[in-house]
């Protein structure tokens, strides 16, 4: 008897340990919501054999919320992400994938519901063996890519060639499904997680931050007006008081060297120019007013 695949053969370069089973020929394929379970009652079949998925431990409950916040996040318009959707993907075959997306409405060539393009599974306590034969039959029904998240090991894997293949955790992946590429990390962490979903919202133009965002500009705007008007008003103050002291130096008959014009209109320290004023009124030359400054 072929020993029970572990994860480690599962995640294994080529694929060559696993003891899989043989496709059977499932053409025709059944209708996707002709179910051979009863909906909503913990229970799927996997090639015959009827499996229990009863509620999960931590590790599996908090990774699947988490995954379900990122890919809701950034499904694309046109598309709807679902949890625990059943799906009857073949003759034997009857099950729920953690998360899935497929397009909204009904295919015309069924009168069903689309089939899911991405369907995502949590890996923590689930048998090996399970996930692997999921991953077949839906990728043999037609679902384009499948994922697993593998919490123990803290790895995202995608089926390649009958094998899971490593993700890096830096990479991105990008789909028609999604609004914007996706990072592989963020469905290992809550940090960047978050950034994905308010990065697909930001893109959207969710209403509510679009809200946030006029606000801040407009709170914005109002303030630099106001400092302009201050900095307006102080301006216009200083350039009277620069043209006082002129006066005062031209009543008196001196002459105003062309650089000392310049400095004393140039400046906006208001305490300096009344200081140049009471200065102009006793200096013997203009260049006595502002040689201290």
């Amino acid at each position: 008897m072929d020993p029970k695949p572990s994860y480690d053969m599962l995640l294994a370069p080529g694929g060559s340990d696993v003891r899989a089973a043989r496709l059977p020929p499932y053409e025709p394929f059944p209708s996707l919501d002709d179910h051979l379970v009863e909906p909503e009652t913990h229970q799927e079949i996997i090639r015959g054999r009827r499996v229990n998925t009863m509620a999960a431990l931590p590790p599996h409950a908090d990774r699947h919320c988490e995954i379900d916040y990122v890919l809701r996040g950034n499904v694309a318009a046109g598309y709807i992400a679902s949890t625990e959707l059943l799906t009857h993907t073949s003759v034997g075959s009857d099950f729920a994938t953690d998360t899935c997306i497929r397009k909204e409405g009904k295919d015309p060539a069924t009168g069903t519901r689309y089939l899911e393009e991405l369907a995502f599974e949590v890996v923590n306590e689930q048998s090996t063996r399970d996930i692997q034969e999921k991953a077949e039959d839906l990728t043999t029904r037609g679902v384009r890519r499948v994922f697993a998240i593998f919490v123990k090991v803290g790895k995202v894997c995608t089926w390649e060639n009958r094998r899971w293949r490593e993700l890096s955790l830096a990479g991105v992946i990008q789909d028609r499904c999604f609004s914007r590429p996706v990072l592989v990390r963020a469905l290992l962490d809550a940090v960047e997680a978050d950034n994905a979903v308010a990065q697909a919202l930001v893109d959207k133009q969710n209403p509510i931050i679009e809200a946030v965002r006029a606000k801040g500009e407009a709170k914005g705007e109002a303030k630099g007006e106001a400092k302009g008007r201050v900095e307006g008003e102080a301006n216009g103050e200083a350039k009277g008081t620069a043209l006082s002291v002129l006066k005062v130096l031209a009543a008196r008959g001196l002459d105003v060297p062309d650089d000392v014009r310049a400095r004393i209109l140039e400046c906006r320290d208001a305490p300096l120019l009344y200081k140049w004023i009471v200065k102009a009124v006793l200096a013997a030359t203009a260049e006595d007013v502002v040689e201290d400054a």
